[in-house]
């Protein structure tokens, strides 16, 4: 998962990529609330962790307008020296999802880190997740069409999968880039763009189909579905 991290102090900074790296996710950090939120109009994130008193903003401030501005649904996790009753019931009220008070043990944050994101993202236990006529196999890293096998590598599964468990949402194409190709990777943007064209091709995402992989200019991709209700993930019996 790709978590956003805001604090005025380093080495809290520090302290919250390691336990994110070790936990197998990737971390950006921020020191201020102005330089997250420009990335916030750009960059998509799975979980965002953020002060309260920041040298620029109120973290309540920043949280309030990302529930109005990116999204109501996004995890986020205050953590701050802050523990007042009232402090914990303001961080909560403005639209945070968990509060946790300074100094944070490691394996506290790590078990708060993951129980958002489990909430947020539950992970389908079955093997075989089935999207109208798509069939992800989970155990072979293959997918299927109407019951026929698509020809498709491991890189090309993964953002499938990737684009299909987050439909209707905009991803960045950096958030994209680094699912796919890990964190530290310096793939090429065009990697990316040709990974998308061939999936458009291969799993017949075009636009005017009832799934369609749709390109925001400057931002992502969004893999756009039919009705919430046909377009959720069941269960296959196999």
């Amino acid at each position: 998962m790709r978590i956003a991290a805001l604090d005025d102090d380093p080495l809290q900074l520090d302290m919250l990529v390691q336990v994110a790296t070790e936990s197998g996710h990737s971390c950006h950090t921020y020191l201020k609330g102005a330089a997250l939120q420009q990335d916030l109009r750009r960059e998509s994130f799975d979980l965002l962790i953020v002060d309260w008193q920041l040298p620029d903003m109120q973290g309540t401030d920043l949280v309030r307008w990302v529930r109005s501005q990116v999204s109501k649904e996004l995890p986020i996790l205050f953590i701050t020296f802050r523990s007042e009753e009232s402090d914990i019931i303001e961080g909560l009220a403005c639209g945070a999802d968990d509060f946790m008070i300074k100094p944070v043990r490691a394996g506290e944050l790590r078990a708060r880190i993951a129980a958002l994101l489990r909430r947020a993202y539950p992970v389908p236990a079955q093997s075989v997740l089935e999207f109208g006529p798509y069939r992800f196999l989970t155990a072979t890293n293959s997918i299927e069409i109407n019951g026929q096998p698509v020809d498709v590598t491991h890189r090309e599964y993964t953002l499938a999968l990737t684009l299909f468990q987050n439909q209707g949402r905009l991803l960045s194409r950096d958030h994209l880039r680094e699912v796919v190709w890990g964190h530290n990777s310096e793939v090429q943007s065009r990697s990316l763009d040709t990974h998308v064209s061939r999936l458009r091709t291969l799993l017949n995402l075009r636009a005017g189909q009832p799934y369609a992989i749709s390109a925001v200019y400057g931002y992502g991709y969004r893999l756009d579905v039919p009705d919430a209700g046909d377009s959720a993930p069941a269960a296959a019996s196999a």
